[in-house]
């Protein structure tokens, strides 16, 4: 454990642990993953994750039990979603025992930086898949390297389990339909910064996008997804093809289900969230943000109170971060314990 480390007030951003994992492929064959000091990475200048996007990356998190053991949550998942979303950018993936294994590499390597039990702090994982070949014309990357680092973080929100406002974005889009709304590509986030930006702005604390042909059924928020308690027992989060499909809301869901909720996934129209009693984003990196408000335009929807979450994201936020501390058993077979 590193005793320098404040690790109750530790927030969501980067701290320098001195090293992470990198394999390099050429030609669709890949290097074992090596451990590397230091936190300096060398580019061509005509690489394609620079001037084609071809860069892509996950989010995995890594818990101290309660028996004072780590263990890694659901890291095969992630590995089959950067698998998706390499296909759709024209990358060639690490393996999935490849990723796994510079995951558990790298949490070995770095377990005076995993957050002890107690603090509601964990440690974040970042895989990240970049093409490195030089062209200047429009092409796929022959090169990939493939890095992976970590780093204590506390909450996503400094408040954690808070309420918060959200702005409908009107002038902006997520996502286009048939596009790369579905896979974690590293564009995906750029496009939505202005939005949030103006959001901050005007005093919200996240935005909503609407589905960009119509805008008249919900997409997901700038980094999460969308999930609705309806006041008859639902769990109901958007069916669309240009949404990012979310690990954690995959948890909620069987959560749910085992809690006797009905789940459905399916358009989720703007004008049917008054049947919503409690509204949440969901995510790796936040697990659940309660969503006090939406404003669209010179509309405001609330749900539950301003300050407390509602009972059924309540639930479901102590289920899960039950499961991922080894308060209670895992019986879906989620947590991989690590010798670390």
């Amino acid at each position: 454990m590193n005793p320098a480390i404040d690790w109750k007030n530790i927030g969501f951003e980067y701290v320098d642990t001195g090293s992470h994992i990198r394999a390099d492929c050429s030609d669709g064959r890949w290097s074992a993953p090596k451990l590397v000091t230091g936190n300096q990475l060398s580019l061509h200048i005509a690489s394609t994750c620079l001037h084609y996007g071809q860069a892509c990356f996950e989010g995995v998190k890594v818990f101290r039990q309660a028996d004072g053991t780590a263990a890694c949550f659901r890291a095969e998942t992630h590995a089959g979603r950067l698998a998706n979303t390499a296909q759709r950018l024209c990358m060639t993936p690490p393996p999935t025992a490849l990723f796994v294994e510079a995951v558990t590499t790298l949490v070995r390597a770095n377990k005076d930086f995993i957050p002890p039990y107690g603090t509601g702090a964990s440690f974040y994982v970042r895989p990240l898949l970049l093409g490195t070949s030089p062209f200047i014309g429009v092409h796929e990357s022959h090169d990939y390297i493939f890095l992976v680092m970590g780093m204590p973080v506390g909450p996503y929100y400094k408040n954690g389990l808070i309420p918060v406002k959200g702005l409908v974005q009107e002038q902006y889009d997520r996502a286009a339909p048939n596009g790369v709304g579905h896979v974690k590509a590293a564009g995906n986030y750029a496009a939505g910064m202005l939005g949030d930006k103006e959001a901050r702005a005007r005093g919200f604390d996240v935005s909503l996008y609407l589905d960009s042909a119509t805008h008249t059924c919900i997409d997901e928020f700038t980094t999460s997804n969308f999930f609705g308690i309806t006041r008859d027992r639902r769990y109901v989060t958007p069916d669309s093809k240009s949404i990012l499909p979310s690990v954690t809301n995959n948890c909620l869901q069987q959560i749910a289900r085992d809690m006797g909720y009905t789940v459905e996934r399916r358009p989720v129209r703007w004008d049917e969230l008054g049947n919503f009693s409690e509204i949440g984003a969901c995510g790796t990196a936040a697990v659940i943000t309660p969503v006090h408000s939406l404003t669209r335009g010179s509309e405001t929807l609330t749900f539950g109170d301003a300050k407390t979450p509602g009972p059924v994201l309540s639930s479901l936020y102590q289920e899960i971060q039950s499961i991922q501390y080894g308060r209670k058993p895992d019986r879906y077979g989620w947590i991989q314990r690590l010798d670390a």
